[in-house]
């Protein structure tokens, strides 16, 4: 789906007024960031597509975790198929997420060692090993469903 297209349909369940009104912008705005864009059309670049170039030109994507952040979600980096290697294998990989989860009862264990609570700060080191958590869990779901760990096809 194109981001023009996914803000029309999210603009349209409050209505473009109102929406408009609400963010202090105006309703043609609205309209033409729900218009596609290109050479005869008439649409402008939307927040969408600004936050992603944003990324792209800096190589950054704290922006979009930022955003995922505050409406109570979180971001997963997705591992291309370049990324994966066909010789991983299953008992590699799940000692991986082991660790990482092992490395992340440790954080918590030592916030809790400290003064019985957790502060702050150390929610955010416990946030980290989290992100490090998933992203190692992804990294292998994503092998499983490109075929990585298939049993290799006996050649008689």
């Amino acid at each position: 789906m194109e981001s023009h297209e996914l803000l029309k349909k999210t603009v349209s369940a409050a209505g473009v007024k109102s929406v408009a009104s609400d963010m202090n912008l105006s309703p043609s705005l609205i309209y033409k960031w729900c218009e596609a864009k290109g050479d005869d059309l008439s649409g402008a670049d939307n927040p969408l597509d600004r936050l992603l170039n944003l990324c792209q030109v800096t190589g950054d994507n704290r922006p979009i975790m930022w955003l995922c952040e505050q409406v109570n979600g979180f971001f997963i980096e997705n591992v291309g198929p370049e990324q994966q290697s066909n010789e991983m294998e299953v008992l590699v990989m799940t000692q991986r997420i082991l660790r990482e989860f092992s490395d992340m009862l440790d954080m918590v264990a030592q916030a809790m060692a400290n003064d019985s609570g957790i502060d702050k700060t150390e929610a955010r080191d416990i946030r980290a090993e989290w992100e490090d958590l998933k992203r190692v869990a992804e990294h292998f779901v994503l092998g499983c469903e490109m075929g990585v760990f298939a049993p290799e096809k006996d050649a008689s």
